[in-house]
């Protein structure tokens, strides 16, 4: 008896095993770089971010159901004003440039009217990227970021479509008048 409930045991770990070779991961990397007006780097932020329930159920919808895809994704910034964290349960209905009920409110101190388009180049190696046309804010006032975003909406703000996925920093960091931010996002598919 003993045996038979060691095998079990055995046999249990293996197909556990087997199942976790063939995991899929979401992962998305965000390089932010701010420049200062004369040009020069005043500092780099890189950081994978949290890919939302919210973005992963949108993904299973428009990859695999078919409904109503669209390829229009945008970039916005976390604001450290009001910030305490980002969750896997953060929505685009919670985004507000004055009230944080994401845990942190969007960062809209910039000159462009829109949140940044994300313009993807060619997949390879399950990955993609932005890094032949990166997301370029013109910081127009100083103020603090604490991360960034990928959302299917261009508002500043708005509170429609789909927020796929939301970036902390290791560390907040300060922006002034005349800074430029470029955004790279790498999107990454991987078997783990």
């Amino acid at each position: 008896m003993e045996k038979v409930t060691s095998g079990v045991n055995v046999s249990c770990e293996v197909i556990a095993n087997s199942a976790e070779e063939y995991r899929v991961t979401s992962k998305n990397t965000y390089l932010v770089e701010c420049f200062a007006p004369d040009g020069a780097l005043k500092w780099a932020e890189e950081n994978c971010n949290l890919v939302t329930e919210e973005g992963l159920d949108d993904l299973l919808g428009q990859y695999f159901k078919g409904s109503g895809y669209t390829a229009a994704f945008y970039v916005g910034l976390v604001d450290n004003a009001s910030f305490s964290s980002v969750n896997a349960t953060n929505t685009a209905s919670n985004i507000s440039v004055t009230t944080a009920t994401n845990g942190w409110i969007e960062f809209d101190d910039y000159s462009e009217a829109v949140r940044q388009t994300l313009s993807l180049g060619a997949v390879a190696s399950q990955s993609v990227d932005n890094s032949a046309s990166k997301a370029t804010f013109s910081i127009d006032a100083t103020g603090t970021v604490n991360g960034a975003f990928i959302a299917t909406t261009n508002t500043i703000g708005g509170t429609s479509g789909v927020l796929y996925g939301v970036v902390s920093f290791a560390s907040t960091r300060a922006v002034t008048s005349g800074d430029t931010l470029n955004i790279t996002v790498t999107l990454t598919q991987a078997s783990a």
